[in-house]
């Protein structure tokens, strides 16, 4: 199987740049999270902690002061047993973010029947500070070698300056004497509890695009839980799977193929991203790229027994799993796989829905652009990934550059992008009389165009004007 080219390789463009750019430099620095011996990557916009002693965990990320994700506070500071297990056998479920081999199942070697499963998710992972350019930290993880699986993990993560985004690239190699069939399946547990006062977060929503030549019927399996859970809220309409946090325990699959979900935290507008690669010619684990486990009180069948999970703090935390999982791969003894997938987290001011996102951003309100006269409105609100500036540009039909696109208006992650007050972005602009759509993009701090945001008709006062 071919491997994918390193992460490394596509930062050599963002080192040159940025040697003569001013940028918020990544930095990485030991810490303390919760008691936790962590490291720690910084760039100024985003905050990771990471826990090589608790199964190479990425145990929390941050923006501002929000923490996404969820960490258990019954095991805040301790340090994990040997086996890597609890003195029962059970899980120790610490939190965070983590790999795990795919498909899960109990019925036989070609599963993995955890968790737990110490050697690669519950004991210390060796961890490894890379030196890659003076504006991007990076931390790389490995586990130890898993007898069951006869797989090992190794896991970079990667931190660029002046922006969210966290690049990860996820390696598991066959360390067995024959060959071995897995998908690389990474589990993150965001945080649904209320944070002020009691109870847990009613507002957590979670979006991700139906594939609409799906396999499954309505486009999603219901895998653990009841089917009318009322979490599920499937957008027929836009094609659009809406997950909304209830605390009642469930999990759901999907086959998208759109490559992103977004899970927005509520009131308070944060919203995490995961972009991912997707491969639709290839078989998956479950036949799903994007699975989501909400944790809760309720009774599931597991291994074909009904387990209950206790109305407690303890059994039933406010919790979600965005789940993303790789396309199976068929390894020789020594071969590797790598699998690569992005973070990134924004704020859209507000309890928004996710209609679309790209590689700068997400909308939360359609923009639409209006001509009367001289006179160029834009509605629309954004979340974007990047500290830098946004600008526009004017297209034909047939996507014809027909005026120079700068960039003027400043944008952050850390505040909305709402184009009814973004007069510095139109002031002044002439539309051309060609022109039919316009594109909103954004420039990072190095002024390196990150991808458009969205594209949309210019709606003209009386009509277009008559083609020249």
């Amino acid at each position: 199987m071919k491997q994918a080219k390193p992460i490394l390789q596509a930062l050599t463009a963002l080192v040159l740049a940025a040697v003569a750019a001013q940028a918020n430099a990544s930095e990485v620095k030991h810490s303390n999270y919760k008691g936790w011996r962590t490291l720690e990557l910084n760039n100024g916009f985003a905050e990771l902690h990471l826990a090589p002693d608790l199964g190479g965990r990425i145990i929390q990320y941050k923006i501002k002061d929000f923490e996404f994700l969820w960490v258990n506070p019954s095991l805040a500071g301790r340090t994990p047993p040997p086996e890597g297990v609890g003195p029962r056998g059970e899980w120790l479920n610490w939190g965070g973010d983590k790999l795990w081999p795919a498909p899960q199942g109990w019925s036989g070697p070609d599963q993995w029947p955890g968790p737990p499963g110490p050697a690669l998710e519950g004991t210390p992972h060796t961890s490894a500070v890379l030196k890659l350019t003076p504006f991007a930290a990076a931390i790389a993880h490995t586990s130890p070698k898993d007898p069951y699986t006869g797989i090992q993990f190794y896991r970079q993560i990667i931190l660029p300056s002046s922006s969210t985004r966290v690049l990860l690239e996820s390696r598991m190699t066959n360390v067995d004497t024959k060959p071995r069939r897995w998908g690389i399946w990474q589990v993150t547990q965001l945080n649904c509890d209320a944070r002020e006062g009691k109870g847990f977060n009613r507002d957590v929503w979670a979006w991700c695009p139906m594939n609409p030549k799906s396999i499954f019927p309505g486009g999603f399996r219901v895998l653990y839980g009841a089917y009318d859970n009322p979490a599920w809220r499937p957008d027929k309409e836009r094609n659009m799977m809406r997950v909304n946090y209830r605390r009642e325990v469930g999990k759901i699959a999907l086959d998208s193929m759109a490559g992103w979900l977004a899970v927005a935290m509520g009131k308070n507008g944060y919203v995490f991203v995961e972009r991912f690669q997707t491969f639709p010619d290839k078989k998956y684990p479950d036949d799903a790229t994007v699975e989501f486990w909400l944790q809760g009180p309720g009774t599931i069948k597991v291994a074909g027994k009904e387990a209950v999970i206790r109305d407690t703090p303890e059994d039933a935390p406010p919790y979600m799993e965005a789940e993303v999982l790789s396309p199976f791969a068929e390894l020789k003894p020594n071969e590797m796989y790598v699998f690569i997938n992005e973070w990134f987290a924004t704020n859209t001011g507000g309890s928004y829905p996710i209609l679309n996102c790209t590689k700068a951003g997400v909308m939360c309100e359609e923009m639409k652009a209006r001509v009367k006269g001289n006179t160029l409105t834009l509605t629309g609100r954004f979340g974007v990934f990047y500290h830098g500036r946004a600008g526009l540009a004017f297209y034909d039909d047939e996507h014809n550059l027909k005026a120079p696109a700068e960039a003027k208006l400043p944008v952050s992650p850390l505040q909305p992008l709402v184009l009814s007050d973004a007069t510095l972005l139109t002031s002044g602009t002439e539309v051309p009389e060609a022109a039919t759509r316009v594109a909103l993009f954004v420039n990072d701090a190095l002024g390196v165009t990150q991808g458009e945001l969205a594209e949309v008709p210019l709606e003209r006062e009386g009509g277009q004007p008559e083609k020249k």
